[in-house]
């Protein structure tokens, strides 16, 4: 059988975990990353040749599933659809609230053009969806809680650095041990959002800024910091260098429900990630999803899809006999 002809649009943290994840993959191939800026400046881990993302529509027969690692706050709303009048593609979509609103957009353009598409496809949204999901079935009389952390926070991150005064600075959220205790017990607690999770900021801050100043406009910043405890910490640029060089992150579904007769009978789920790397893990995620992808198209599959839609057995490279011998 062929190997699956793989294509990144976007080389940044995310685009570089997924051209180290096909490396992986024997059933897999780059064929090449696409990116925005001159092609020439871009050196890829692998030696896989980097092209202009215009050189992309060009290239549609040479590969099977294009991998879009763009964000989720401008790229992905456009190149998502845009690609997916080319090519098979999938994307790491994470804005829940926009969900059902990109999933449209995509699917109107993969029927369109006869193209398959899969969104919002990591680990939350994705795995934890998919836990979510097979938690609330099981066990209909309960209570869902997710939990993240204890990890870097991307978007919160970019917000302290966008305080005056603040030089570099990084953001974990951290989930409450005690809340989660409280979860486990089965007591199905009613969490407010500062008893669910703790903010940590890590600072570095210009020579002569106001250290107090800072710390107020990050404690109070309005749907970033306000509805949690939130600690600031301002340390130097070396110290920042040695511990806060990497992107962890991970997280927890737990689900608490009841069962038998009166619903007496406690029952807890419970599904943990943690993750030393957050882009390389969700990297990891959209190249297993590549090959079901690939073999959905192949069957004839067309338009959007997300991870409820597509079965476990065609993420693996095992054929249905090795799975069932082996897994099952």
């Amino acid at each position: 059988m062929s190997r699956i002809r793989i294509g990144i649009a976007g080389y940044g943290n995310l685009g570089r975990g997924v051209e180290l994840s096909v490396a992986q993959n024997e059933d897999m191939e780059l064929v090449g990353v696409f990116t925005r800026r001159d092609p020439s400046t871009v050196s890829t881990i692998t030696g896989v040749k980097a092209y202009s993302m215009e050189c992309a529509m060009n290239m549609a027969d040479d590969i099977d599933v294009m991998i879009i690692c763009g964000g989720s706050a401008t790229d992905l709303p456009k190149q998502t659809p845009e690609l997916a009048k080319v090519f098979n593609v999938i994307d790491s979509f994470d804005t829940h609230a926009r969900i059902p609103e990109h999933f449209a957009n995509v699917d109107k353009a993969a029927k369109e053009s006869g193209k398959l598409a899969f969104i919002s496809l990591g680990w939350d949204p994705g795995l934890f969806s998919l836990n979510r999901l097979y938690a609330e079935s099981i066990l209909p009389k309960g209570k869902t809680y997710t939990f993240w952390g204890k990890g870097v926070s991307q978007g919160h991150s970019d917000a302290i650095r966008r305080v005056e005064g603040v030089k570099r600075g990084i953001q974990y959220t951290v989930p409450i041990e005690a809340a989660m205790d409280a979860v486990r017990s089965g007591s199905q607690p009613e969490l407010t959002t500062r008893q669910k999770h703790l903010r940590e900021c890590w600072v570095v801050a210009e020579e002569g800024a106001d250290l107090a100043k800072i710390e107020e406009s990050i404690k109070t910043m309005k749907n970033y910091f306000d509805e949690y405890d939130t600690t600031v910490n301002f340390i130097t640029e070396e110290e920042f260098d040695a511990v806060h060089n990497k992107m962890p992150h991970g997280g927890f579904v737990m689900r608490s429900g009841m069962t038998g007769e009166g619903e007496k009978t406690h029952q807890m789920i419970e599904y943990s990630l943690k993750l030393e790397s957050n882009p390389e893990f969700t990297a990891s995620v959209l190249v297993c999803y590549a090959r079901a992808l690939a073999r959905l198209s192949a069957e004839g599959a067309t338009g959007c899809k997300t991870a409820f839609d597509i079965a476990p057995a065609y993420l693996s490279p095992l054929s249905a006999e090795e799975l069932r011998a082996s897994l099952l």
